[in-house]
């Protein structure tokens, strides 16, 4: 039975957002059931903003903890060093924690935390949700369209079929087994899932758990969607 929820979101100069993306946390995380646990970790990476005191203002009474992290982390380290400070925070049995990873330049759905939780109350050890675009959009019409495409290409008789590292969960002694994100600079979402499934782990794909990201053009992470998407607008 999953008795505790806890949420890692790494930031990079993220002021502009990251406050936002707190705000939607807690109104997700107030809505679970009651005698569920559940803590936040913001980490700003490295951030030449104002990204950590705009999240440490955002919490309010949320529980949790910002990490200023100043050494050089690839995102996988990153995601893991969040998830370590946030099960600290907890301090509950693996079996019984439920991680969940977003981004800073994303915002929750009001139902996400409690579909997460429902499927991994049916026994799903991973759970991937679905990532809309924010509108305005930065990039064509066209380059939407070709994004859309890619997401359909995707849906197998599973599900949507689509991993994001803004929309992903995994219960902690499964995280625990397959050797967390790891040291990946980029792809530690679909890395994660990879080992998980062949480490024979139950996963499931969630609809009903969407987050709204950012459609801008330049992002943080290499070879993340902020670059397929620029890629797309290039694309004649």
């Amino acid at each position: 039975m999953i008795e505790a929820i806890g949420v890692v979101v790494p930031a990079r100069d993220e002021a502009e957002l990251v406050g936002g993306c707190v705000h939607a946390l807690g109104e997700a995380l107030r809505r679970l059931p009651s005698g569920v646990a559940y803590a936040v970790c913001v980490v700003a990476d490295r951030c030449r903003d104002a990204t950590a005191a705009t999240a440490r203002a955002a919490f309010g009474g949320l529980p949790g903890v910002v990490v200023t992290a100043t050494s050089a982390r690839t995102i996988g380290e990153v995601r893991d060093l969040g998830i370590a400070r946030v099960r600290e925070r907890l301090r509950a049995p693996a079996a019984g924690t439920l991680l969940l990873s977003t981004d800073a330049d994303t915002r929750v759905t009001p139902g996400w935390a409690r579909a997460h939780l429902a499927r991994a109350r049916q026994g799903y050890h991973a759970i991937a949700g679905t990532a809309e675009l924010a509108a305005p959009f930065s990039t064509s019409a066209r380059a939407l369209r070709q994004y859309e495409h890619i997401l359909d290409d995707a849906r197998t008789a599973t599900g949507h079929g689509s991993v994001y590292g803004a929309n992903l969960g995994v219960r902690a002694d499964a995280f625990d087994a397959a050797g967390g994100f790891g040291p990946r600079a980029t792809g530690e979402d679909h890395d994660l899932w990879r080992r998980l499934g062949q480490a024979g782990f139950r996963r499931c794909f969630e609809p009903s758990a969407p987050v709204v990201t950012s459609a801008r053009l330049h992002g943080r992470a290499p070879d993340g969607l902020a670059t397929l998407l620029r890629r797309l607008a290039r694309t004649p």
